[in-house]
């Protein structure tokens, strides 16, 4: 029998919230006792997609030569990137080992994110990951490329850090009594991560004797777990708003949600709640498939 420990994945690139990733990671992984590992991806598509362009015109006297130093500069620069990523990971590793509670280990693979985090879904527990990256990180209506990509791949919590690190002391519950959410509730109710918390049951609906009952069931079962404040709320409007200004004036610290229960293409037409939810909101978001 497998007696492993499942990890808390987080996943490292050099973005300004790489500092807030790894804080999170190590408040999941010193609450729950999991292992920590730090995950950085080098992805060459993009070099090989240029040695093409550059090499397209080129006289047929020069072409084989001129290709030779286009490979030799790529491999330079494929090593440079290998430097680059062992150099953030040494960083990462170095800021969460000054806790002195966590020591995480690190790996470095090539190859694209999401078959990375799909390749160690069976040995995750959950997976920590910054809103963006590098390309997306000063475009405040944006999220990262792969991210969407990553949350309707995984079938694992995904914490998405959108801000520098808070101790979380009040969570809410974006509760629509879909399966996500008793998902939501089960897990605040079984998992130490959340003993000693304030959670903020939330419905939104706009009919609100049909929010009141669907929030009793979930209610009781929050309060069985006789660790933890609950407090249940039903309100009406367009649901990302009044969540995130909730949120807001409740100083909520982490939500926790379902996540793209629609198709892609209802998405597309209609918009995306996860994604909406992604952009506008000012703390992280743990969201469950």
């Amino acid at each position: 029998m497998n007696t492993q420990k499942l990890q808390v994945l987080a996943c490292v690139d050099g973005a300004a919230l790489t500092e807030a990733v790894c804080d999170y990671a190590v408040w999941i992984a010193k609450k729950v006792d999991a292992p920590l590992q730090l995950l950085h991806t080098l992805n060459h598509h993009h070099e090989t997609a240029d040695s093409k362009d550059l090499s397209g015109n080129i006289g047929l006297g020069a072409q084989e030569h001129l290709r030779d130093e286009i490979v030799a500069l790529e491999q330079q620069k494929s090593k440079l990137k290998i430097q680059q990523g062992k150099s953030i990971l040494h960083a990462a590793k170095t800021h969460i080992e000054k806790t002195g509670a966590v020591y995480p280990s690190t790996t470095q693979r090539h190859g694209d994110l999401i078959e990375a985090v799909i390749d160690l879904e069976q040995s995750t527990r959950v997976l920590v990951l910054g809103l963006r990256g590098q390309v997306h990180e000063n475009k405040d209506n944006e999220i990262g490329a792969k991210l969407e990509a990553v949350i309707r791949s995984l079938h694992r919590p995904i914490l998405i850090v959108n801000d520098s690190f808070t101790t979380p002391e009040r969570i809410m519950i974006a509760y629509d009594g879909s399966e996500a959410a008793n998902k939501a509730v089960e897990m605040v109710v079984s998992s130490p991560l959340y003993k000693g918390l304030t959670c903020h049951l939330v419905c939104v609906n706009k009919n609100e004797e049909t929010a009141i009952n669907l929030l009793e069931q979930a209610t009781r079962k929050l309060q069985s777990a006789k660790n933890i404040i609950v407090i249940s709320i039903t309100l009406t409007g367009k649901v990302d708003l009044a969540l995130c200004a909730y949120q807001q004036e409740h100083n909520i610290d982490l939500t926790i949600m379902g996540a793209f229960s629609h198709t892609r293409l209802r998405d597309m037409l209609l918009g995306s709640f996860t994604h909406k939810m992604l952009i506008n909101t000012k703390k992280p978001l743990l969201l469950l498939r």
